[in-house]
């Protein structure tokens, strides 16, 4: 995935299926300059990742 595409993603009132590492993640935060979000696990809000928008998988 890329920034742009993430960033759509985030400003989408519709929920998307992205996964990171195989599990289901909410973005919550795009850096479109770094290219690094913020994101959780759907199952587990308070756990929180930063990590490259190459990593995302929309599936």
């Amino acid at each position: 995935m890329d920034a742009q595409r993430a960033q759509e993603i985030l400003d989408s009132p519709d929920m998307r299926n992205v996964t990171y590492n195989g599990d289901r993640v909410y973005i919550e935060h795009v850096d479109q300059g770094t290219g690094h979000c913020t994101i959780h696990p759907i199952e587990n809000p308070e756990q929180k990742y930063m990590v490259t928008v190459e990593q995302l998988q929309e599936q």
